[in-house]
């Protein structure tokens, strides 16, 4: 159990196997790219082969530590995002392929006609979640428990109809022509069942009190309308109450008009100061990728920290931090911008 911010100075394909399985609930990172940058951590696979192979290693670790709702995002460079999107695909659910569209950079200083290809001008971030993909899901999820839900609170109502309609032998057709609807189906059977309006269930009285008559049975739909619809309301506040229990087993997300909601973001890159990480990240973008993705206490995990734009972010938003940051240098760098109060110097 996480339960403060945590900064770890170590290599996270090992660190990351000391976490318990379903401790995160929200990973956003930037592992290296492959031959992006100049930097000795972005170059040190021989092949492309060979990164994406430690990349799928790292993802079957995301995979174990990400909690059955939880969402992964992960940056990648336009060259691999192919490769990356696919080997995200084989463990998780793909929900977008998000292009970081930057709205300047060194292209614009590029000599245009000596180009022999388009310039790469974005960054991508693929963001997914847990599926029944070739690795079954983690749990049911929200939908289908709400359904299994509401199918065993409305249980006694739901056998009060099915129960009449089966003594009697009603078909369908006659109950559809008696009420002249083609709701059979929502009333006499447990997929998406609803309670039929005063208007309807009184002609259904009067068509199955002629067939039982008809039939010299007992039996129908002997209860008063107003009786049914006090045990529907009962039941109902019975099932909103337990569906909010459900609620935490939902995938968080939620997004406004006000921030960016389609798959094209134009955040600019952070600009140039002493001491910039070469992969820095906007801090509006990583706050717009907790607030939508996880709520205030969940761990926000971070396996490539960087200059901790991550980390700030969910602390600034009431999440819990989880980074990891494999160069000293730039992990005490981070660490003093985070903890100043605990990492000064003497």
């Amino acid at each position: 159990m996480i339960s403060n911010t945590r900064l770890i100075n170590a290599d996270t394909t090992a660190f990351i196997k000391t976490l318990p399985d379903n401790s995160i609930d929200l990973i956003a990172t930037d592992p290296p790219y492959y031959r992006v940058k100049s930097c000795g951590w972005d170059n040190q696979w021989k092949s492309e082969a060979e990164y994406l192979s430690w990349l799928d290693s790292l993802l079957v670790e995301f995979y174990r530590v990400l909690k059955p709702n939880g969402s992964l995002y992960m940056f990648c460079g336009s060259h691999l995002a192919p490769d990356t999107e696919l080997l995200v695909r084989q463990r998780f659910d793909v929900l977008s392929h998000i292009i970081w569209a930057k709205p300047a950079g060194p292209w614009k200083r590029m000599n245009k006609e000596s180009l022999r290809s388009y310039f790469p001008s974005t960054e991508r971030i693929i963001f997914a979640g847990h599926y029944a993909g070739p690795l079954q899901p983690k749990v049911d999820g929200f939908a289908a428990k709400c359904g299994e839900l509401k199918h065993n609170v409305f249980k006694p109502l739901i056998d009060y109809f099915r129960t009449a309609r089966q003594s009697l032998g009603v078909s369908a057709k006659e109950i559809n022509a008696a009420t002249k609807t083609q709701m059979c189906s929502h009333w006499f059977s447990e997929s998406q069942w609803q309670l039929p309006s005063e208007k309807q269930y009184q002609a259904l009285q009067a068509l199955f009190d002629r067939i039982a008559k008809e039939r010299h049975q007992a039996g129908g739909l002997n209860r008063p309308h107003h009786e049914l619809v006090r045990e529907y309301r009962t039941l109902n506040r019975e099932y909103l109450a337990l569906c909010q229990e459900y609620r935490s087993l939902r995938r968080p997300f939620a997004v406004t008009a006000a921030v960016p909601y389609t798959d094209v973001w134009h955040y600019p890159p952070v600009a140039f100061y002493p001491g910039k990480h070469p992969c820095e990240k906007p801090a509006e973008m990583m706050e717009h990728i907790i607030s939508a993705s996880s709520r205030p206490g969940d761990v926000v995990a971070d396996f490539f920290m960087g200059s901790g734009a991550t980390i700030k972010a969910a602390i600034k938003l009431g999440r819990i931090g989880l980074g990891v940051e494999l160069e000293e240098e730039r992990f005490k760098q981070t660490e003093r911008e985070i903890h100043p109060e605990t990492t000064r110097p003497g």
